[in-house]
């Protein structure tokens, strides 16, 4: 059977998050049948959920971190009462302080990544070591301030942590890694911040788990139904203060409409930029999903962090959204405005050009995006049909591999190759917010940038060589670059990446040009 390691390549990087190390196989996997290799991950039922153990459902998430924060507020009213408030100024951190937070969390990730200690060694001493050095490389920096004792961890820190964590392990154990791809693709389209708030650093991880996986490669309109009625975008994007002007809430209250929802599924989860609709469809569908919204601490609309209608806070009446008439049918009103939505021509043209633009290139061939916007529209917004479609095309095999990796998929594709499964989420965390993309965090509702513009940018690859140094250097002579180079690209590396590796100085050298390397960078 004939191997294309170039073909190899491309399935690995473009479609997947790169070839695992030690004796996966994946390159030489990739090599006999490459549109196979990948493929196969869309075969397997129920493959993109995530359940572990442990993680809750959004209304026991929504139930634990009510009961937090009225401990938090009970706390504070009685701190009140039994003494006089005292007046207090965070001290604000120094240029140089910033700078050493930086470089630790550079340490940190590096460390975790490479973790010295054998796989044998408990999780528990493990996370102490690497604490313990930390602790001792920030001792050096500043011998003469005390150091705090840590602060125990709350339950929105705890449960972040573990969605984290979950998230991190799927990706680093996933045979190709195309369908955590997508998720990562559908999650970032579809986005919320974890910096809104308690209740959103609480659901992030149970609004991926619940509305994008279980439709990645379902339908469309499915995905955005569940989006828009999960209790996290209803709180990213203040559904739940939207008060229909004629509504009873909206009278007695003397408040009104709030746009946010409404603007952002047309223009980032649906119909695009340009998409055919005007302001005043906007504030229709804005009339329409009032009284969308979930139910609190005290469960008076049913029960805590649940998706419910409220018809008090709803606008009564029909209105009009893009030339068609919805009549009044409670929250069926705006579940049919939605599905009219997904099904729109300029639906379908933006979300193929975004896909495209993700997996093949900034600039992605017209024909390409055509055709996976035939492919959505005529089935009916399959999402698997669409990722099959990408994967059939000759276009997206033929592209050469220009786009580079975003932050997370880099720290994801270097867990990977050096085999770390890790065992605490922290140091990618750190990682990732050090090179601009905080998991579950983006600045604004169109979720973090996809292009080359963004991540290539001279700072933010200075900040991956960092990185890629302190990996190498902590690796000292366990790994041979040369045969991790076989893994990662074998006949597909070119011959300039291939005499480099060969003509460093030391290992530690080899190891953090082959993590920079375009074999390595780019997909």
């Amino acid at each position: 059977m004939v191997r294309d390691s170039q073909a190899a390549l491309v399935a690995l990087n473009r479609f997947g998050f790169g070839a695992r190390g030690g004796a996966s196989g994946d390159l030489i996997s990739a090599a006999s049948d490459p549109r196979g290799f990948v493929k196969a991950e869309l075969s397997r039922p129920n493959g993109a959920l995530l359940e572990v153990p442990g993680l809750l459902s959004t209304p026991a998430l929504g139930k634990a971190v009510f009961d937090y924060q009225f401990e938090i507020e009970q706390a504070r009213a009685s701190a009140s009462k039994s003494a006089p408030a005292a007046a207090t100024e965070t001290p604000q951190a120094t240029p140089d302080a910033k700078g050493q937070r930086r470089n630790l969390s550079l340490n940190s990730i590096a460390m975790d990544i490479t973790a010295k200690e054998p796989p044998a060694k408990s999780p528990e001493n493990a996370n102490a070591s690497m604490a313990a050095s930390s602790a001792a490389s920030a001792e050096t920096m500043q011998p003469n301030v005390p150091k705090p004792p840590p602060q125990p961890l709350n339950i929105i820190q705890k449960t972040f942590r573990a969605e984290a964590l979950a998230r991190l392990q799927r990706g680093i154990i996933a045979d190709c890694g195309f369908v955590e791809r997508l998720v990562v693709f559908w999650s970032n389209h579809f986005c919320i911040s974890a910096n809104k708030g308690g209740l959103a650093r609480m659901w992030a991880g149970s609004f991926e788990r619940e509305a994008i996986r279980p439709h990645v490669l379902g339908r469309f309109a499915d995905m955005l139904r569940a989006v828009e009625q999960h209790p996290a975008m209803l709180f990213f994007l203040d559904n739940q203060q939207s008060l229909g002007p004629d509504s009873r809430a909206g009278i007695n209250r003397n408040r009104g409409l709030n746009e946010n929802l409404a603007r952002e599924i047309m223009e980032l989860h649906s119909l695009g930029v340009n998409g055919g609709y005007s302001q005043d469809d906007v504030t229709s569908l804005a009339r329409i999903i009032t009284g969308w919204t979930f139910a609190g601490r005290q469960g008076q609309l049913g029960t805590p962090g649940t998706f419910v209608f409220n018809a008090n806070a709803h606008q009564p009446g029909a209105h009009r959204v893009m030339g068609k008439i919805y009549e009044p049918s409670g929250v069926a009103q705006g579940e049919a405005v939605l599905a009219d939505i997904a099904r729109h021509p300029s639906t379908a043209k933006f979300i193929a050009g975004k896909f495209a633009r993700h997996f093949v290139a900034d600039d992605p061939p017209p024909v390409l995006v055509a055709r996976l916007a035939d492919v959505f529209t005529k089935s009916d917004g399959d999402l698997k049909a669409l990722a099959l479609a990408l994967l059939d095309s000759e276009e997206a095999w033929k592209a050469p591999l220009t786009k580079i990796r975003s932050p997370y998929e880099f720290l994801i594709a270097t867990g990977r190759l050096l085999g770390r499964i890790p065992e605490e989420p922290g140091r990618y965390l750190g990682g990732l917010s050090v090179l601009g993309q905080p998991l579950w965090s983006p600045a604004g509702p169109n979720g973090f940038p996809d292009s080359n513009a963004a991540w290539a940018a001279p700072e933010g690859m200075k900040l991956r060589l960092d990185i890629s140094a302190q990996v190498a250097s902590r690796l000292a002579d366990n790994i041979d670059p040369r045969d991790l180079l076989e893994l990662v690209a074998a006949d597909a590396a070119s011959p300039e990446t291939r005499y480099t590796i060969e003509r460093a100085e030391t290992r530690q050298q080899a190891l953090a040009l082959l993590l920079m390397s375009p074999e390595f960078q780019r997909r």
